[in-house]
């Protein structure tokens, strides 16, 4: 394979003319391109230069190289520019998070990229252990988890507080234990969890989620206060997803007597620089989840 170097030094040879003033163009002496010719023409064989004293004309082997070497130099050339560039408001960015903080935060990044159009926004959803995986193999650029990270190559910060609601259909104004008993639970993928932060701390009778008769179960965020607003039971959600159900006046959110928040994190790939496009989001997600509390 030839070297680009030595390529490159042949080829401002040519379009020069003079070796002294090729050096200077390349910051390099004289002996230096007088050497890159030389490895040049033994690599390949043959000889590039016809040399008369001081001056030079092209062998017929070197008007070729140069024909097809300088192409090969403007090709390296703008992927070297290419490779440099880091435009904070061009290409994409991978977006990870559970479904809630998503709900609220998805629509905003299609205005940041109806702004910019091309950044392009990859956003998926998936659970917090998903989500840690994607951001340590380099799969997804910025997470968002309710817990922080356990590994080493994930670095986490809290940036807020999503507090947790108890949504009932709604005819429910005050929804007592026994209440709740009648009702039964709409379970979701985090519904054990939930219930258990907020229920535990307002009621003291709860012990789990299994006390309740089940009454359904979707792992579909967007879908999970369908079964509630037909009045089939109640569940436990973070404050996003319920600002984002379709139907807010066939259910009723009950700011219990003592408040839960479950907290959200802002996960990245630890010990690397972002890129601008990246930081651009970043930002904006926190400076929109921040404002959103």
């Amino acid at each position: 394979m030839i070297n680009p170097v030595w390529l490159r030094s042949f080829c401002t040879l040519v379009e020069v003319g003079n070796f002294t003033r090729t050096a200077d163009r390349l910051f390099m002496t004289q002996s230096g391109v007088s050497q890159h010719i030389r490895k040049l023409e033994e690599q390949l064989g043959v000889l590039l230069l016809l040399r008369e004293g001081k001056h030079f004309t092209l062998s017929d082997a070197g008007e070729r190289l140069y024909r097809e070497g300088r192409e090969v130099i403007l090709t390296l050339s703008e992927l070297e520019a290419h490779v440099r560039e880091d435009s904070a408001y061009e290409g994409e960015v991978r977006v990870m998070s559970p479904g809630s903080v998503g709900l609220k935060l998805y629509p905003r990044l299609l205005e940041l990229q109806k702004q910019y159009p091309k950044l392009v926004i990859d956003y998926r959803f998936g659970p917090n252990s998903d989500v840690e995986t994607s951001i340590s193999e380099s799969r997804a650029d910025i997470g968002f988890m309710s817990r922080p990270s356990t590994l080493a190559d994930v670095s986490c910060d809290q940036i807020m507080e999503e507090p947790l609601l108890l949504i009932t259909p709604r005819e429910i104004k005050t929804p007592t234990w026994e209440t709740l008993n009648v009702l039964g639970f709409i379970d979701h993928p985090d519904g054990a969890h939930h219930a258990y932060l907020l229920l535990s701390e307002n009621y003291s009778e709860f012990q789990y989620s299994d006390q309740f008769e089940k009454k359904g179960f979707s792992n579909q965020i967007s879908l999970i206060l369908e079964p509630v607003s037909l009045g089939l039971g109640f569940t436990v959600l973070p404050s996003y997803a319920v600002e984002a159900f379709h139907s807010p006046h066939l259910i009723r959110a009950h700011h219990l007597a003592n408040p839960v928040s479950e907290p959200l994190y802002l996960a990245t790939r630890a010990r690397i620089t972002l890129p601008k496009r990246v930081m651009t989001v970043l930002e904006e997600a926190k400076q929109w989840l921040g404002n959103s509390r």
